[in-house]
């Protein structure tokens, strides 16, 4: 198993900061503003970023040849259908709540290496599984219980969530000599034009120019998220044990619900706080594993 540097931990402590506030930045500016929509500007505005990035790194742009359709099915799960979910199930569902949904994911991701690709699952990564499967059962549970609640939200969510697992397992199991800079700019390209496709479809009667609030949601996703997560996320995805790599970030939640009560004045209910704990323990099977412990890897 690969241990994580130093380097490692800064840019992951980096990426749950910056990706726990996007939670809430998302659920302000999509509550008035066509989802779909808002987040093909935001992918437009990254795309433009990250090639501004890669110039000035000098890195090489093209994709090799023949490996346009491995790229594109990378591109599926990671970008379009996580991206593509992910906003409508915030726009349903408070941003605490989505955000602790959406880290279910390393539980897929385990699921995904067992179902696919044959990895074995040791105890700790099946405790971790146990663990955050019964947190979203408890959350969807709960949105079943209330008159106004949205299942649907959540449903919406752990597919996202599931579909980024996979891609998450697929990403670290694909060989392919790209840097990651580059296969992070045409994964996002391939998915934009797969999410404009959606606004045409579905959102084309209600779009409308942002607002100066918007903008600036557009702007933090556009820099911040797609600019510089997404970039080192893929980074860390190619180079560390998927498991590793994907429970180490599930802090984002907490930050996601207390700066979702914060900003927003959501209440967490007792069963977010449940879920909560239950994530962090799933966390726990892997950050806190003996080194001799048995690898999904």
């Amino acid at each position: 198993m690969t241990r994580l540097t130093r380097r490692d931990l800064l840019l992951l402590a980096l990426l749950t900061l910056f990706w726990g506030l996007n939670w809430p930045v998302m659920k302000i500016s999509v509550r008035e503003f066509p989802p779909l929509t808002f987040r093909l500007i935001c992918m437009l505005g990254g795309i433009a970023v990250i090639w501004a990035v890669a110039r000035i790194q000098k890195a090489p742009l093209g994709i090799p040849q023949g490996c346009v359709p491995t790229v594109l099915k990378l591109a599926i799960p990671n970008m379009f259908i996580w991206h593509a979910l992910i906003i409508i199930g915030v726009r349903m569902l408070s941003s605490g709540r989505a955000a602790i949904l959406g880290y279910t994911m390393p539980a897929w991701a385990v699921i995904a290496g067992l179902v696919f690709f044959g990895d074995r699952i040791s105890r700790a990564a099946l405790a971790g599984i146990v663990m955050a499967m019964s947190g979203a059962m408890l959350l969807l549970s709960s949105e079943f219980s209330r008159i106004s609640g949205q299942p649907l939200g959540t449903l919406t969510v752990l597919m996202a969530a599931a579909a980024w697992g996979f891609g998450t397992v697929l990403m670290k199991r694909t060989q392919i000599e790209m840097p990651t800079i580059s296969l992070t700019l045409w994964m996002l390209s391939f998915a934009t034009a797969g999410i404009a496709v959606l606004v045409l479809i579905f959102e084309l009667p209600q779009v409308r120019w942002p607002n100066w609030i918007e903008w600036l949601g557009i702007l933090y996703n556009a820099v911040i998220i797609f600019g510089f997560a997404h970039v080192v996320w893929f980074q860390l995805a190619r180079s560390l044990p998927p498991v590793a790599s994907s429970l180490s970030v599930m802090f984002i939640p907490v930050i996601g619900t207390f700066s979702g009560a914060w900003i927003l004045g959501e209440e967490p209910h007792w069963q977010d706080y449940v879920a909560i704990v239950l994530i962090l323990g799933a966390m726990s099977t892997v950050m806190f594993r003996r080194p001799n412990d048995g690898s999904t890897s």
